[in-house]
């Protein structure tokens, strides 16, 4: 199993390593995780823009689908993904849980809620599949 710290610094120097996401908890089938909202985060509107929270619940599942690989599985893909935006914020922490639904040899299906950590708001629910990879046969 891998701590939240290896998480974090998995994700370090990658694109989404970029939007400050900290992880807080992982545990089989389970991570949850925050990020801070910048101004770069903004969209022209002054609310934060949807790709960050999708980026951010993408991410979370992502790391998620790592703890839940099966056995001779080398990787993950997403290849499917919704996201519900209800709420959104200017400022203060976000935070994201995802919990795997599905996990099989071949598929998993994650969902992650994201909320405002102030006053607990859901600003999104966000859904994905992630196709489980393997190494080509020879």
């Amino acid at each position: 199993m891998t701590t939240a710290r290896e998480h974090n610094e998995r994700k370090k120097d990658s694109w989404v390593g970029r939007l400050g996401i900290d992880i807080v908890d992982a545990e089989p089938g389970r991570v949850v995780g925050q990020i801070a909202v910048r101004p770069d985060f903004l969209a022209p509107n002054g609310f934060i823009h949807a790709a960050v929270i999708v980026s951010f619940a993408d991410s979370l599942c992502g790391s998620g689908t790592v703890e839940a690989l099966p056995d001779g599985a080398t990787g993950h893909t997403t290849i499917e993904l919704k996201a519900n935006l209800l709420g959104t914020v200017r400022s203060g922490v976000v935070e994201c849980e995802a919990r795997m639904v599905h996990g099989g040899r071949t598929t998993q299906v994650w969902d992650a809620t994201v909320v405002a950590k102030d006053g607990g708001r859901t600003l999104a629910l966000f859904r994905c599949t992630q196709l489980i990879l393997y190494p080509a046969a020879k």
